[in-house]
């Protein structure tokens, strides 16, 4: 071994060297998570449109972690995606701190986005593991419900309106730009594509088109009913995940329509654990 390995600087870049690893590891956990909740909801909301099980279940982040605590081990499920969760919030700060991936990945915008899913998934870890510790009102939540919630103590405030219909227009637009961003494929700047065999890179790309194009339909429809509960002032207007899904099964072809949203959410799911695997972090 060569002994500049043991001088101090050296053991100061094995040590920044180890640190990295860790957090990627720490990244791809948190991937791996997200993929496994967003293939239970779409399981969930398949079911829901031909009213089988999943018509008692609710098709948000709460029905997919009542999934898991009803399979075996599912306690010692519930803690392994909360503490991956975690992981994804300490990838997510790294990025805010230290930049991200790529030329832009130091820009001022990269590093606030990164921030603020940073602080959304230790919301989430924080849920999960609560819930995974007992707080059975903590992680299963309706997102129904809360929306309702929510939405109620914003239309009380002085302005509160207008707060929701811009909130409602933000959400919209994100859902349109996930949606875009996942048919013009820019999602493959991000991943190890020369890492993938031929066969496997189309599948990829496919799970990412459809899986992102789904995600913003949902985005985009969510931000529709907060805009309808904002013109009319009624905070049961809005809705969250489950509802927003369920809305789709009341539309004419409604189940097919539905099954169609989620299967695009399970293929989500499926893109999130390919990027665990080819991910550039």
């Amino acid at each position: 071994m060569d002994a500049q390995t043991w001088t101090p600087r050296g053991r100061f870049r094995a040590r920044r060297v180890a640190d990295s690893a860790a957090v990627d590891a720490a990244g791809r956990a948190g991937f791996a998570a997200r993929g496994l909740i967003y293939v239970l909801v779409g399981v969930i909301a398949v079911q829901i449109a031909f009213g089988g099980d999943g018509g008692r279940q609710q098709a948000d982040r709460g029905g997919a972690l009542g999934e898991l605590a009803g399979q075996p081990f599912g306690s010692a499920l519930l803690w392994i995606v909360g503490v991956a969760l975690a992981g994804m919030a300490l990838w997510r700060l790294s990025e805010a701190v230290f930049g991200g991936y790529g030329p832009d990945g130091s820009k001022l915008s990269r590093r606030a986005a990164a921030l603020f899913r940073c602080v959304f998934y230790c919301f989430v870890s924080y849920s999960v593991l609560s819930y995974a510790a007992g707080d059975r009102g903590s992680g299963s939540g309706s997102s129904d419900r809360h929306t309702d919630d929510v939405t109620a103590r914003v239309l009380d405030w002085p302005g509160g309106q207008w707060l929701l219909r811009v909130a409602g227009a933000a959400v919209v637009i994100a859902g349109v730009w996930i949606a875009v961003r996942a048919v013009r494929r820019t999602f493959r700047d991000k991943l190890r594509t020369g890492a993938m065999s031929p066969r496997v890179r189309p599948v990829v790309e496919g799970l990412g088109v459809t899986g992102g194009t789904a995600r913003g339909v949902v985005f985009a429809a969510a931000g529709v009913f907060a805009l309808v509960a904002a013109v009319r002032h009624q905070p049961g207007k809005a809705k969250g995940m489950d509802d927003t899904l369920r809305a789709f099964r009341d539309l004419p072809a409604g189940p097919w329509l539905l099954t169609l949203v989620a299967l695009g959410l399970a293929a989500f799911g499926v893109f999130s654990w390919c990027n665990a695997r080819w991910r550039k972090l």
